[in-house]
């Protein structure tokens, strides 16, 4: 049983994918709260260093000390760009993009001139094929099992143990390093461990889902979550359950259409985040121009009340709180102001003459406007 489903291709494909989609979006979320997401793409970039120094020094293209040697460049990555960033002399993302085109171009050019017979694809690294992921397996328990579905497991249970044994340090050290220190949590050791373990997943998922499929879970997912909610434990379970929903509906329309698996994978990334900030109920584009229109007329009541406020006591109150004056003196059109005197009137802020023009504040409305006032009569 269990081994005709690893040997289904369509079930490990899918496994993969949301393995290291899971495992990406729980480290991703801390560097899109810390405003550092771009580091990924440094890393998962730069780690092809990594791989080509471990095969110059082994001469193996299966050495298992790859993962070190990458992860160990990744992490190498960041403290180049930390120690360009402290001069002062470059801001934090023009360090990011100084340090990891030059070691991913001594990747390149290396590859070019030693390896060329080696099979140690540029556009593989980038890309990824992970539809061959379920050809490639090893013995597990007497089982044969795909190798991308061990490493992603172990890398997911990794940082999922990594996110529940430090994870009310990592929020403090998030959102408040300077107090995260004060109380001894050391954030910097938490925030180099979390982007060892950032590199380490890129690293893992180099062979099966390429550098741009990890770059999207780490970023886009948690972006997207980001959208849609305020708590930090949320924001990990929506960020996941995006991840998943990108790698099934990403195969199913690569399936489709004859494309690259990991690029639909990678564009279903962004249609969730399309989505989300579109309709978030909070933060989306939507929700903010009914704020937005909303807040026009509420403003303008405020201008209408204060207006009639202003002249109820007037000896002109009857030429200044008539419906024309409102267009002259305010600068609003005709059906601007019909508008706003009906919304008024709707609320109870105002009452309107049967046989004339005039406008009246209610109880209501004259308590409102007191309370417009209020901050400015005291300044």
């Amino acid at each position: 049983m269990i081994e005709s489903i690893l040997n289904n291709p369509d079930f490990v494909i899918i496994a993969v994918g949301t393995l290291v989609g899971i495992a990406s979006s729980i480290v991703g979320s801390f560097l899109v709260l810390r405003k550092a997401s771009m580091l990924s793409d440094a890393m998962s970039h730069s780690i092809l260093l990594g791989i080509v120094a471990v095969y110059f020094l082994t001469g193996n293209q299966n050495s298992p000390f790859f993962l070190i040697g990458a992860a160990a460049v990744g992490v190498l990555t960041v403290v180049l760009t930390e120690s360009l960033a402290q001069t002062k002399r470059v801001n934090y993302d023009a360090a990011i993009g100084l340090v990891y085109p030059f070691l991913f171009a001594i990747a390149v050019l290396l590859i070019n001139i030693f390896v060329r017979n080696v099979h140690i694809d540029v556009d593989a690294a980038l890309l990824g094929e992970i539809g061959l992921s379920w050809l490639d397996t090893q013995q597990l328990f007497g089982i044969e099992v795909p190798s991308s579905l061990i490493k992603m497991t172990i890398i997911t249970v990794l940082n999922l143990a990594f996110v529940g044994l430090f994870y009310k340090e990592l929020k403090l050290a998030t959102f408040d390093s300077g107090l995260a220190a004060t109380l001894g949590f050391r954030p910097g050791i938490l925030y180099y461990a979390l982007l060892s373990l950032t590199s380490l997943t890129a690293v893992a998922a180099f062979d099966a889902v390429g550098a741009i499929l990890v770059v999207a879970f780490i970023i886009v997912p948690p972006a997207a979550a980001y959208l849609l909610t305020d708590k930090l434990f949320n924001m990990l379970a929506i960020g996941s359950v995006i991840a998943f929903l990108s790698s099934l509906l990403g195969y199913g329309s690569a399936v489709l259409l004859d494309v690259s698996i990991s690029g639909m994978m990678a564009l279903w990334t962004g249609v969730f985040f399309t989505l989300c900030l579109l309709f978030s109920p909070s933060y989306g584009l939507i929700a903010q121009s009914f704020r937005f229109k909303q807040q026009k007329v509420v403003n303008a009541q405020r201008t209408l009340l204060i207006h009639l406020f202003h002249h109820e006591d007037d000896e002109n109150r009857e030429e200044e709180n008539a419906l024309p004056a409102l267009q002259s003196h305010l600068r609003w059109t005709a059906a601007n102001s019909r508008e706003i005197v009906m919304d008024c009137l709707d609320d109870g802020l105002i009452t309107k003459q049967a046989d004339s023009d005039q406008l009246f504040l209610t109880e209501k409305g004259r308590i409102w406007a007191r309370e417009v006032l209020e901050p400015w009569q005291h300044s």
